[in-house]
């Protein structure tokens, strides 16, 4: 049975990356435009910082592509991974071991997304937690995304022999 709730939640991850996949293709003047404003540094106070700004059109999409591209890839490892792990759900601990191997580079991949985008540059490059208005809807679902992703992976990732 814990096997089934370690796809289960693997699964979670990868409807989590194709969800926001298509939140950001679906509403793409939406992602762009929260790229533009975290970088622009449009909802802050100017201050001593203010230089990092820009509104680059070639790096806002390119941001914006690479944030979807990111989640796009995040939901095939992960789907790869349950799969792996659904063939293996009945084999010895070393063989399900073994097809966790994707799954848990999924959730990494998430990690990764989260943390340096959120935490790295939009937090601490454009000071994104002197926002009002984007502190919590940025910065906080971020946190949430990435803590529940990182405990769903060091789930998926502990030995149950």
């Amino acid at each position: 049975m814990l096997r089934i709730v370690k796809i289960l939640l693997v699964l979670s991850v990868a409807v989590w990356g194709l969800l926001g996949a298509f939140g950001n293709l679906s509403d793409w003047g939406g992602t762009m435009g929260a790229v533009t404003a975290t970088t622009s540094m449009s909802t802050i106070e100017p201050g001593p910082y203010s230089w990092r700004a820009t509104s680059n059109p070639a790096l806002m999409f390119g941001v914006s592509a690479a944030i979807t591209l990111t989640k796009l890839v995040i939901a095939a490892l992960c789907l790869l991974g349950a799969r792996k792990m659904w063939a293996a759900r009945r084999q010895d601990a070393a063989a399900f071991a073994q097809a966790k191997t994707l799954a848990i580079a999924g959730c990494g991949a998430a990690m990764f997304l989260l943390f340096t985008g959120w935490i790295v540059f939009a937090e601490t490059w454009y000071e994104l937690w002197r926002s009002e208005a984007l502190r919590e809807a940025a910065l906080g679902s971020a946190f949430r995304y990435g803590a529940m992703i990182t405990l769903i992976g060091l789930f998926v990732s502990a030995r149950n022999d």
